[in-house]
């Protein structure tokens, strides 16, 4: 078997708070390989501060801790600001949760495109006008020299989370890590870019770290499912066996998505008691 791409032990978040450091991410531990990992849980589960962990994008006063955090053959921990910057985007990308808050309002499409790339490679103007122009092809925008010039206030909630798929997949980066890339899409428009962003991973062999709420969606999209409690992971499973899950946080959330041929009069809610005392 491979090295993973990325090893996390043990990782730990926490922020003062007026009674004392409060633990949002307690212990969590995954690998991740060439393979796409979904992170499921409710909000305030501790999914997309796990993510933003690991390129080190907490800030203080949030502490994070970990007994590791490898990048390859790095230590994300241990890295410097300088390198770090010169992971993030370029071996690391993130895509947020809502381009309309992402993207920056007063620069163009192209210039926004194209400042990932430059960061990270000196490349002539006209080099890079290609490049950031095949990118926007490859994430299926029809007329990209259009859309090459627009605002993001000009495109459409579908179009600006493409733009932002394009700015974090220029680099070529070995992970990504998308934090509920498709929350304000329609379905039809979720599933475009879910086969996009699906493509684009097999074809370049990068990793893959999805995180939503979303537990249909998960399972039909990824490889791997972690399930997050309170900071923790509490199950781990291949996507294709979510249906047979057993802890009972996970098992209350299945039971909780309504389905096309609900008979059910109310929807049942998750009782926590079982296995908050548990430990969970």
């Amino acid at each position: 078997m491979s090295e993973p791409l990325l090893d996390v032990a043990n990782l730990r978040v926490r922020f003062p708070s007026p009674g004392g450091p409060v633990e949002v991410v307690r212990g969590v531990s995954f690998t991740l390989g060439r393979e796409r990992l979904g992170i499921v849980g409710e909000s305030g589960s501790g999914k997309s501060l796990t993510g933003r962990s690991i390129l080190r994008l907490i800030r203080p006063p949030g502490i994070v801790t970990a007994d590791r955090l490898r990048f390859s053959d790095i230590d994300l921990l241990r890295a410097g600001e300088w390198q770090m910057r010169r992971i993030r985007g370029a071996r690391i990308s993130m895509v947020m949760q809502d381009p309309k808050f992402s993207l920056n309002p007063v620069m163009t499409v192209g210039e926004q495109i194209g400042e990932a790339l430059a960061v990270h490679k000196r490349l002539p103007r006209g080099q890079m006008r290609r490049r950031v122009l095949d990118m926007l092809e490859a994430v299926q925008i029809r007329d990209p020299e259009r859309v090459f010039g627009l605002y993001p206030h000009e495109v459409s909630g579908g179009m600006g989370q493409r733009v932002m798929i394009a700015m974090m997949l220029i680099p070529e980066p070995a992970i990504l890590i998308a934090d509920e890339p498709t929350s304000a899409l329609d379905v039809s428009v979720q599933g475009e870019v879910l086969k996009l962003m699906n493509d684009l991973i097999t074809r370049k062999g990068m990793g893959l770290i999805f995180i939503s709420h979303d537990l249909h969606l998960v399972s039909q999209f990824c490889d791997r499912i972690l399930v997050m409690y309170r900071g923790r992971i509490v199950e781990e499973c291949a996507a294709g066996e979510l249906d047979r899950a057993s802890h009972p946080y996970t098992r209350g959330l299945i039971a909780a998505v309504p389905r096309i041929d609900e008979t059910r009069e109310e929807l049942p809610v998750l009782d926590r008691g079982a296995w908050e005392e548990a430990g969970a």
